[in-house]
């Protein structure tokens, strides 16, 4: 597809425009719509990658500043131990240096990783029901001790007691597994 504007080089942008149900499309290329940026709105970043794209509809730099207070100072950086990498590298890049900056930019990225994943900023996994075994009992007895620990703090006694003896089977399941050898 040829520009619109100027008919000779190849058309890289492509713009919808939805006005009153009426659509209108518009082809340019890189020239024209850096001459008419004004008109197309587009800020035409030689640096722009989707890594750009996707911090900015993560919104990082909101997401990065926790309770108003900017975490990040002028003087501050935050730089991995391993790989030297600081966190300002990775909001360009979009990938970490190694796995030591997971550790190390931890503060920075839970509430990113709260927003993308709907509040849950630890990975639970997925396995199998017919293979899980003991896994999935191990997993059911965490749930269900952090479950006792709130029941007793709410002073809930006849349903912690109910919790604690699930608590109990889901153990003797486990041990009998383990001595079984399975």
């Amino acid at each position: 597809m040829i520009c619109q504007e100027c008919h000779e080089r190849p058309a890289t942008f492509h713009f919808t425009k939805i006005i009153n149900g009426e659509k209108t499309e518009v082809h340019i290329c890189e020239k024209c719509a850096q001459e008419k940026s004004d008109v197309f709105i587009f800020n035409m970043n030689p640096g722009f990658s989707i890594n750009n794209l996707l911090s900015g509809l993560l919104n990082m730099d909101s997401a990065i500043s926790s309770q108003g207070q900017n975490v990040f100072k002028k003087n501050q950086v935050i730089q991995c131990e391993k790989c030297n990498m600081t966190f300002d590298q990775f909001t360009k890049i979009g990938k970490f240096g190694c796995s030591h900056c997971y550790k190390t930019f931890y503060h920075q990225i839970t509430p990113i990783l709260k927003r993308v994943h709907g509040g849950n900023t630890t990975h639970g996994g997925k396995v199998p029901k017919r293979t899980g075994g003991s896994i999935h009992l191990k997993k059911r007895l965490k749930m269900l001790k952090q479950e006792l620990q709130e029941l007793i703090a709410k002073e809930e006694f006849e349903r912690a007691a109910q919790v604690r003896d699930e608590i109990r089977s889901i153990e003797a399941k486990i041990n009998g597994r383990n001595e079984r050898g399975v």
